[in-house]
């Protein structure tokens, strides 16, 4: 391609549902601008994207792949965005640095439920975006209007057709032009051929072209007047307010075609030409300081394998050079990424995307001037909740410090990861938003940082406590030359409330017990504790030391801690050991024509529907809230996505303890036995 004299940096967004065809699609642009002398195939893995051990082995964009390509002076930055709803915080994040977004979806009416989270994120942050759908060649007899409509019943932005079909049999062969009339021939792999309008088109064009200009004028109160005078409104005046209300996120303008056989490529490149906002306009939706002369914002960060950590970074203003101090920290290295290729630059400006080498203290989403960092703005999307967990070990037990440290990386490349040490367990949890989520985190350990680990269900901090109380005396004594050991206490043992934890109290008169003594009595209570009767910690019960004995010579404080241990060994079986499991609230959300399914799972898991109502903020979405039991939350996430097409979703928050009793609990206990005989 010759080189051309370039007047200003884009960026575009490419985001869809798993399978739509976002990846084929960036290897369709990158071919009909010259960047590439031939199109890779997913199929055969040779993308440009796509290149990761972990993209490959599935056959999917596993993160955000970045590519350039230069188009009629303008240098355009696209970021292809992963489909899976377990990775949607990397395309959140890439959303909200890009000048538009090009929404790809199959021509496929039954799959429009999949699009409305996505919709629903980019019209409540007023994204641009264009509706384009794929896979035409697949339609039959279906109609683009009909694929339309039903795209429609998922967003809250007027869709506007811009082209209509022309059609031969069953197949799409090209496409009428609504703004400038004009027909083209699709020609696989080449540009579209002009051809005459065809005679049987015209009606239709003649009616969706009225539509496309009354959309439009619903904004527009000069165009409506002309409308209204059976004035025609000239191309160029149509593509100014077309361009304006896509910038204001008014209308999603929709365009149709193949990426597999490079049909209406070209016209999706001149939308996003005349139509797409500049840098201008995206740098004051993200909140970026008018008194910044340069400013930038941290899109992704991963380590790179030579260049340790990058931070990928939208120019939002000014020039950002190699060795400045950005942030409050000197860049040490400027890339512009294609794939998995650097290309080193000496400076960077407004509106290109790079990756800035070792600003080690910028975070994903971190806005950055040449005075300072000024953190993460509240634009910026936060991570969604977790709704899924693995108790991670290192397959080797000499890799445990490395594996924290590993983690912490992946913490910093991906903030929907959340790591946590249960405090009721003791176990390493990482959190994600789904088993591939997390397949990808395990696999991204072992082959980036070389630490292999093993993932399990996360252990249910399952606690105990008592029904009935009990006195009881207990007395240790041992003699083993010299000084002895000796100890003597009575106590009253006695169930508390729920939620009330564990009381110690002090009943000694007459200091039959020494004051020295009487705390490593409370301690010797508390160590027992960790473990009762039934295999876990015991909760909610009072202990009353009451009474007891002591040596002159042979009681210590060891004696007392260990005759309080064996007090509440001997006396707590005889109280009645119940086992107490965690309870949740949960709201699960999910297009209403899923709700009585959602009801049915939660009564399959031994949960207790609280009600449902409609979700605020989401037309056609419920939310239903119950009780459910911790130990059936594991693969809660897995079963819900299965049941709505993969949209539903879920929060969650601990409620209180609640006994359990039956198969549930005897399965428990026995788990629990086995664990313990194991260690």
């Amino acid at each position: 391609m010759p080189h051309t004299q370039i007047r200003t940096a884009r960026c575009a967004a490419l985001v869809g549902p798993y399978l739509s065809g976002k990846t084929t699609l960036l290897e369709s642009l990158l071919f009909a601008t010259g960047a590439t002398t031939r199109k890779g195939s997913v199929r055969d893995g040779n993308t440009v994207g796509d290149n990761s051990p972990e993209a490959k082995a599935r056959q999917m964009s596993v993160e955000v792949n970045l590519a350039c390509f230069e188009y009629l002076g303008e240098r355009w930055t696209v970021l292809d965005c992963p489909g899976s709803v377990e990775l949607a915080c990397e395309t959140q994040g890439a959303l909200a640095a890009a000048d538009v977004a090009v929404v790809v979806a199959e021509a496929a009416p039954e799959k429009a439920v999949l699009l409305a989270p996505l919709f629903k994120f980019l019209d409540d942050r007023r994204i641009p975006h264009i509706l384009f759908i794929n896979k035409v060649d697949t339609l039959g007899d279906l109609r683009v209007r009909d694929v339309v409509s039903a795209y429609q019943a998922v967003s809250t932005r007027r869709l506007v057709l811009r082209e209509v079909p022309i059609r031969e049999g069953n197949g799409i062969t090209g496409f009428v032009d609504l703004v400038s009339e004009r027909a083209y021939r699709f020609n696989p792999h080449k540009p579209s051929n002009l051809i005459s309008l065809p005679d049987p088109v015209k009606e239709r064009e003649s009616e969706a072209r009225q539509e496309m200009l009354e959309a439009v004028a619903d904004f527009d109160d000069a165009l409506l007047e002309k409308l209204l005078e059976d004035a025609t409104p000239d191309s160029g005046e149509i593509y100014e307010r077309l361009a304006r209300e896509l910038a204001e996120d008014l209308i999603v303008p929709v365009f149709f075609g193949s990426a597999e056989n490079d049909n209406g490529i070209r016209r999706l490149l001149k939308a996003l030409r005349h139509e797409a906002p500049d840098v201008e306009v995206t740098a004051a939706r993200a909140g970026v300081p008018a008194d910044a002369a340069v400013a930038a914002q941290v899109v992704k960060t991963f380590t790179g394998s030579h260049v340790g950590k990058l931070s990928v970074a939208r120019i939002w203003r000014g020039t950002v050079t190699d060795g400045m101090t950005l942030g409050g920290e000197r860049v040490s290295g400027l890339f512009r990424i294609t794939g998995h290729d650097q290309a080193k630059l000496p400076s960077a400006a407004a509106g290109d995307l790079v990756a800035l080498g070792r600003l080690e203290k910028a975070a994903t989403g971190d806005l950055l001037t040449d005075k300072a960092n000024l953190g993460r703005p509240e634009s910026w999307p936060p991570p969604p909740a977790p709704v899924y967990g693995l108790a991670l070990h290192a397959a080797n037990r000499n890799d445990e410090v490395k594996l924290t440290a590993a983690i912490q990386k992946l913490l910093e490349e991906d903030p929907s990861l959340r790591l946590d040490q249960s405090a009721g367990t003791g176990e390493l949890v990482l959190w994600g938003q789904g088993d591939i989520h997390l397949q990808i985190a395990m696999d991204r350990l072992r082959s980036k940082y070389n630490v292999a680990v093993k993932g399990s269900a996360p252990q249910v901090p399952y606690r105990e406590s008592i029904r009935r109380g009990a006195a009881h005396h207990a007395r240790y004594k041992r003699q083993t030359g010299g000084h002895g050991q000796f100890a003597d206490i009575h106590v009253e043992v006695r169930p508390l409330p729920r939620g009330s934890g564990f009381q110690f109290e002090d009943g000694v008169v007459g200091g039959v017990v020494p004051r020295q003594f009487i705390p490593a009595v409370e301690a010797g209570v508390k160590e027992y504790a960790v473990r009762g009767p039934l295999g876990f910690p015991v909760v909610d019960f009072a202990v009353k030391l009451t009474g007891g004995q002591y040596h002159a010579v042979d009681s210590s404080e060891m004696a007392f801690k260990t005759v309080a241990r064996q007090a509440m060994s001997e006396a707590l079986p005889g109280c009645d050991p119940v086992l107490l499991e965690p309870i949740l609230t949960v709201a699960i959300a999910v297009p209403s024509d899923f709700t009585s399914k959602v009801q049915r799972l939660i009564s399959g898991r031994r949960g207790q529907i609280l009600g449902y109502d409609a979700r605020p903020g989401w037309q056609g979405w419920d939310e239903v809230k119950a009780y459910l039991p911790q130990a059936e939350m594991h693969d809660l996430i897995v079963e819900l996505r299965s049941l709505s097409l993969g949209v539903g979703t879920f929060t969650w928050e601990f409620d209180r303890l609640q006994e359990v009793t039956g198969k549930a609990a005897d399965r428990a206990v026995e788990i629990r036995k086995e664990m313990l005989a194991a260690q």
